[in-house]
């Protein structure tokens, strides 16, 4: 077969592949025939495959290691996206018992991400560091800057940002219950990486130091310390709780935003606005903004929901369709709408 039927073979199959929406195989297809058409010693570069328009992004599969650990995860990237194009990152914690692939089909944060042209990294427990798959926001070892999970998360943030040419300036992180309680230490501890934060259903930092003050804050009590907040620029925060929440009582969404307040030396303006889903519960969404006018923290409390993430989909676990779309809020405050 002569060189040029042999590389138009190749592409054919990958433009097959490439309808078919299967991207990997049809990369390997560009590759293998650039491979038999290339001179050796001048590889060149594979270019890039464009999707076919209204084609859904890829959701990829990587793993990162650390001196502190290692820690599967899921990638969403938008079908917008080309090399040399700076893009936003928003990383998303999932809560107990729960994985990406499943936070992902609950919070519905893909198809967001699609229609605003982010990325979204999930971060993955393992089962060997947690039985139940929750991060260990709980435990003094994983509180702090350069330590523990919160250096895993952040140091698989930076290496994402890198490999993907992201716009640093534009990355965010989210999470859900332990997951919010761990997107609040990440936002403490790392406000050079994360430019603002969104807890929902979580704690607030220094809450708890092991597995019995865990359960005494998530009933309720007073935290053991008075802050566990690191010190330094305080990134800004949009805080989710049902003020029926059973499993992370109520109270911590309130201390979530009284932490954020208190680290404020400037007095905040407070505007207070009170709304009802069609059809669902109603909220009421407290506002603070700085004496620039800047909104540094917006503070929802839904009234009669529960442990679950609101305005998601029935597809993932712990969603409640009724509350507010806290996705499409968070991505709003953060800038990305």
């Amino acid at each position: 077969m002569a060189m040029k039927d042999s590389l138009a073979l190749g592409m054919l199959e990958a433009t097959q592949l490439t309808r078919a929406g299967r991207l990997r195989e049809a990369t390997a297809a560009i590759q293998r025939a650039l491979g038999r058409g290339r001179t050796r010693g001048h590889p060149g570069p594979a270019p890039s495959i464009e999707l076919p328009e209204g084609r859904a992004g890829e959701f990829i599969a990587g793993s990162y290691s650390h001196q502190h650990g290692t820690r599967p995860y899921k990638l969403y990237i938008p079908t917008g996206y080309a090399a040399g194009k700076a893009l936003p990152l928003v990383v998303m914690l999932h809560g107990c018992t729960q994985n990406p692939d499943d936070f992902a089909a609950g919070t519905q944060m893909n198809t967001i991400a699609e229609e605003r042209q982010c990325f979204v990294l999930y971060p993955a427990q393992t089962k060997s560091a947690n039985g139940s798959h929750c991060w260990n926001w709980f435990k003094r070892a994983h509180q702090r800057r350069d330590k523990g999970e919160p250096a895993i998360i952040a140091g698989m943030t930076r290496e994402v940002v890198k490999r993907h040419g992201i716009d640093a300036r534009k990355v965010y992180v989210a999470g859900l219950s332990a997951g919010g309680a761990m997107a609040a230490v990440m936002g403490s501890a790392y406000p050079d990486v994360y430019a603002a934060v969104g807890i929902h259903s979580g704690l607030p930092v220094g809450s708890a130091h092991d597995l019995a003050s865990a359960f005494a804050a998530m009933r309720g009590s007073p935290p053991a310390s008075p802050s566990g907040a690191a010190a330094g620029r305080i990134v800004p925060a949009i805080v989710f709780h049902g003020d029926s929440d059973a499993t992370v009582h109520p109270r911590n969404g309130e201390q979530v935003a009284s932490q954020y307040v208190d680290r404020h030396d400037e007095a905040l303006d407070v505007v207070v606005q009170r709304g009802q889903v069609p059809g669902g519960y109603a909220y009421t969404c407290s506002v603070h903004k700085d004496a620039a006018g800047r909104i540094v923290l917006e503070h929802w409390e839904v009234h009669g929901a529960g442990h679950a993430w609101f305005g998601g989909s029935a597809r993932g676990s712990y969603t409640d369709p009724n509350g507010p779309d806290a996705s499409r809020e968070m991505l709003r405050f953060f800038g990305l709408s």
